[in-house]
């Protein structure tokens, strides 16, 4: 019997795109982007205005009790679009787009939207409400009421206290007790109700960590090199925020 068989043929290896299709996924960060670019405009189009009235932006778009009990709550999301003074933005910009590009890496962008919200929502309101008790109290004057609180820092530090969950087991308390620490610490050496928020928001971002872990909604992921930088440098963000 005589077997044919075809010629010996070279097949080329066929190459899966999806690593290169990963790559650029992860590169695509439409949260970060988007919210920096924001934060970026209106931080070129407060610059150009004359100091009375960058004052008076800040003030209209703050955060603090006289707008919150005269409903002006479209405050809520406008004082996360203001940093501060140019030389505090050009400052804290690329720290904060690093940041926020490190939790939409991990946690994606809807994620990184609810507890960015989690921590400036939250925040604000509970200092909010420490203020109007100790204003009809009388244990602060009635001017803290007009005070300017504008900013991402509650947002930030919300997301920093998150990153719980992406710690290894054995580094969650070490994580955990830093972050409280140096927000503790803050308020001794601030007392001001800003360091009280920047306690709490790390705090509610502490919680949501630790739900994510007791919910097993997250699994941790080794760190690669881009994001132990990115890393890093949050924590260099929120060092500067909580004793800076």
């Amino acid at each position: 019997m005589v077997v044919l068989t075809a010629p010996n043929q070279e097949t080329t290896p066929t190459v899966s795109a999806t690593p290169s299709r990963f790559r650029w996924r992860r590169l695509f960060l439409p949260a970060t982007y988007g919210y920096g670019a924001l934060l970026i405009l209106v931080t070129v189009l407060v610059s150009v205005l004359s100091n009375s009235a960058q004052t008076r932006v800040m003030l209209h778009a703050s955060t603090n009790l006289y707008n919150l009990l005269h409903g002006h709550i479209g405050t809520l999301f406008s004082s996360a679009l203001l940093i501060g003074d140019t030389d505090t933005s050009l400052l804290v910009l690329p720290l904060l787009i690093c940041l926020l590009a490190l939790a939409e890496l991990k946690f994606g962008a809807s994620r990184l939207i609810r507890i960015f919200l989690a921590g400036h929502l939250g925040s604000t309101l509970l200092v909010a409400f420490g203020l109007w008790v100790a204003v009809e109290a009388h244990w602060l004057p009635l001017e803290i009421t007009h005070a300017e609180d504008v900013g991402i820092s509650y947002g930030s530090m919300a997301l920093i206290g998150a990153f719980l969950v992406l710690m290894p087991s054995r580094w969650r308390p070490t994580w955990a007790i830093t972050w409280l620490a140096v927000a503790v610490a803050g308020v001794a050496m601030g007392r001001s109700f800003t360091n009280v928020g920047h306690l709490l928001s790390v705090s509610i971002g502490l919680l949501v960590g630790l739900w994510l872990i007791r919910s097993g909604r997250t699994v941790p992921e080794r760190f690669k090199r881009v994001e132990i930088v990115l890393l890093a440098i949050a924590t260099v963000l929120g060092y500067t925020i909580l004793v800076g």
